[in-house]
């Protein structure tokens, strides 16, 4: 069980309020070794509160590596060191001192591949609610059908919420997975590749969703998808290879980086000239 357990009312209050305090991200010359081999090097970025801001650039440029950072999730791989500093409001994450069970409630992830767990819809939901303390199931049901409506699933499972998730269509289970995020109340959600598992109109669907999440929440999302990018982005930041690890090469909103990007390899990716 998570060591951080609060009390049962607390804990009932920070699940039943409505989240209204999307916070920014703030990272500052972060370096990523995989077995000491840098894999990101030297990487500014500021996202900001309440926007969607799509990390751009070509594959194995270090995007994922960075996206995990800002959750922890890279504690969970081997040899992997994590240097420099990543604010999530006012609180440095990479902290020894930090509390993963909150960071993560406080940042919450949905993966490229839809990743339901083999339980029903409605277990799919109210397990991790379990897991983070909650026990009132009245609390628990209403909360489950509110991110369900939230992400346009409820009306079409209402009826079957004891149906095993596996069994919903991808685009189905991609908002499952954004609806079991959202029970928790995060502050930050981080997407990697949300749609590129999805066919054209689940995609659109996702996308959609995406969007609207702000500003509520603040989104950072990979995608190596321009268009994408480019439809649903407050801002973009660029990832490329630059002596032999992942650095931002440029960032800002997104009409600036489409039409007025500064960096010639920006100009030459976002034509489609490179990457």
């Amino acid at each position: 069980m998570f060591k951080y357990m609060r009390q049962s009312n607390e804990i009932e209050q920070i699940f039943t309020t409505i989240n209204t305090s999307a916070i920014s991200i703030s990272i500052k010359n972060v370096d990523v070794r995989y077995n000491n081999v840098a894999v990101i090097e030297g990487v500014n970025l500021d996202v900001p509160a309440g926007q969607v801001t799509a990390l751009v650039g070509p594959s194995g440029c270090g995007k994922s590596s960075l996206l995990t950072c800002i959750n922890r999730m890279t504690d969970t791989v081997a040899h992997c060191q994590v240097s420099g500093e990543i604010l999530v409001g006012s609180d440095n994450i990479l902290h020894t001192k930090t509390d993963l069970g909150i960071l993560r409630r406080k940042v919450g992830m949905v993966f490229q591949q839809p990743n339901p767990f083999p339980l029903s819809i409605f277990e799919n939901i109210r397990f991790p609610l379990k897991e983070h303390g909650m026990r009132d199931e009245k609390s628990i049901s209403e909360i489950v059908e509110t991110v369900l409506t939230q992400v346009g699933l409820w009306d079409e499972v209402k009826d079957r919420l004891k149906t095993n998730a596996l069994q919903l269509s991808g685009g189905q289970q991609q908002r499952l997975c954004i609806a079991r995020c959202l029970a928790l109340k995060p502050e930050v959600i981080l997407f990697d590749e949300p749609c590129s598992a999805l066919d054209p109109v689940s995609s659109t669907t996702v996308e959609k969703l995406i969007k609207g999440l702000t500003p509520d929440y603040t989104v950072l999302m990979v995608t190596h998808n321009l268009a994408q990018a480019r439809r649903i982005a407050d801002h973009v930041a660029v990832c490329w290879m630059q002596s032999g690890a992942g650095c931002i090469i440029e960032s800002g909103d997104t009409e600036s980086i489409f039409e007025r990007s500064i960096h010639p390899i920006t100009q030459a990716f976002c034509k489609g000239d490179q990457g």
